[in-house]
């Protein structure tokens, strides 16, 4: 039996990368052009132009036997959801918003409140093709010779190379989504409660989705979803609905898996209510199809980039910001500390919690998760106000610092102040620079430390 006809296309459009990579200028620095981005360190727009990757997208192919899925590295998760849920099946982990593509999530990781029991993005993943620095094509496996190179590639954010094609794990699905949200007061009783619910379920049931809400030192809220084959009824949070404000609102709910999935999008979590769009009057007048992470995002990027906020604060007299963005991992018997002493410097609420687990005992060496441990991500996305003495970057070290000594991790999608020393160590450099010889010995890619703490 021949190639299908996607596959036909994919390997035409792999042939034309090379002959455009090998076209650049020796030695020129390469960099993919992407129409979106999750990432919160904003690349200068007079970067020059990059590698035109569009024909990455796509699925390939879905073997609802195997319950595999064959798809484009640049493939957007919405777009691989809308091929895979006709076939009862999904992604194993899903990260919430709509255009994070399937390379970007396992070169930057991707969580989701399945990852209790399903780890992180890369780890259902079961074959890559990646365009390395140095201009080969090479197909990465956990039991083939370029093993290195699939174990290495998680957290390496596109320095190693770019993933053009992923054989992918699926699970399969029930057509609704029974949420209930469970209050709990402090963090020490939200703590136990994630141990209990991760290790015995709900009622004698299995979970299948775990996540969390925070509005203050006082109010958490672990949320809970089950497959179920029918609903009484369904919410709708793509309207005029709102979903994290269900949340103390209603203990019981439905949702379809489909709305269950990008239940986050809409809002982009809770961060549109800085645009206006959870007004009322705004929100009837906000056309439903942008309200979504990615226009929210071009939004935040216009404003970084002509500092429209910096100039607004200034002629009101008003404290410089701190953009405090970023998504930890702590150990869930240190979630108390984390939260006290997050509550006390920092004060973002709500924040977000999605319990972790790797999902078997291999060793991912850039990310390094301790395989018999549950860990709770907390993510938390605005700005904080800078008191007097206090300079850029203040909030974030104190993060960075707490966050190690609690014996977690922080994700390197945003803003990062770690000296060489230290980052080398929570992220292996020297693996790291081992891999970067073997697969990128010109150094045509950016280096991890310069790109995710120099930004550059």
């Amino acid at each position: 039996m021949g190639a299908s006809r996607e596959r036909l296309g994919h390997d035409a459009a792999v042939h034309d990368l090379r002959a455009r990579l090998a076209a650049l200028p020796p030695g020129s620095p390469v960099r993919l052009a992407k129409p979106t981005s999750n990432l919160f360190r904003f690349r200068d727009p007079d970067a020059g132009p990059g590698l035109d990757v569009s024909a990455f997208h796509g699925v390939l192919s879905v073997d609802p036997a195997r319950r595999t899925a064959e798809v484009g590295g640049m493939t957007t998760y919405e777009d691989l959801v809308a091929r895979t849920l006709p076939y009862g099946l999904m992604p194993a982990v899903v990260p919430q918003l709509k255009t994070i593509t399937l390379g970007g999530a396992v070169a930057g990781l991707g969580i989701e409140s399945t990852s209790f029991h399903s780890g992180l993005v890369h780890e259902s993943v079961l074959e890559m093709e990646i365009l390395t620095g140095d201009g080969r094509v090479l197909l990465a496996r956990p039991d083939n010779e370029h093993r290195d190179l699939f174990f290495g590639f998680p957290n390496s954010y596109g320095t190693l190379g770019y993933a053009l094609r992923l054989e992918i794990e699926l699970r399969p699905v029930k057509p609704y989504v029974h949420i209930r949200h469970l209050r709990h007061g402090d963090a020490a009783e939200t703590a136990a409660a994630v141990e209990s619910l991760c290790a015995n379920g709900f009622d004698g049931q299995p979970v299948d989705f775990l996540d969390g809400t925070v509005f203050g030192p006082d109010e958490h809220y672990l949320t809970i979803g089950t497959f179920t084959d029918t609903a009484p009824a369904t919410s709708d949070y793509t309207g005029e609905q709102v979903y994290y404000r269900s949340i103390p609102r209603r203990a019981d709910d439905h949702l379809t898996v489909h709305d269950y999935l990008w239940r986050w999008d809409p809002d982009w979590f809770w961060c549109s209510r800085a645009f206006g769009a959870q007004h009322p009057l705004v929100r009837r007048l906000w056309p439903k199809r942008y309200r979504r992470s990615d226009v929210y995002r071009r939004l935040v990027a216009f404003d970084r980039r002509h500092r429209l906020s910096a100039r607004i604060d200034r002629l009101r007299r008003a404290p410089e910001h701190e953009p405090v963005i970023q998504d930890i991992e702590v150990p869930v018997d240190a979630l108390p500390k984390f939260l006290d002493f997050f509550h006390r410097e920092v004060g973002i609420s709500p924040v977000w919690l999605c319990p972790l687990r790797q999902a078997d005992d291999r060793a991912w060496p850039l990310y390094p998760l301790r395989p018999d441990t549950l860990y709770v991500n907390v993510g938390f996305w605005a700005t904080v106000p800078l008191r007097p003495g206090q300079s850029d970057g203040h909030h974030n070290r104190l993060i960075e610092r707490v966050v190690t000594e609690l014996g977690g991790h922080k994700s390197l999608y945003s803003n990062s102040f770690y000296d060489r020393e230290e980052f080398d160590r929570l992220y292996d450099g020297e693996h790291y620079r081992r891999l970067k010889q073997t697969y990128d010995g010109n150094g045509r890619l950016p280096d991890l430390y310069d790109k995710c703490v120099r930004a550059r």
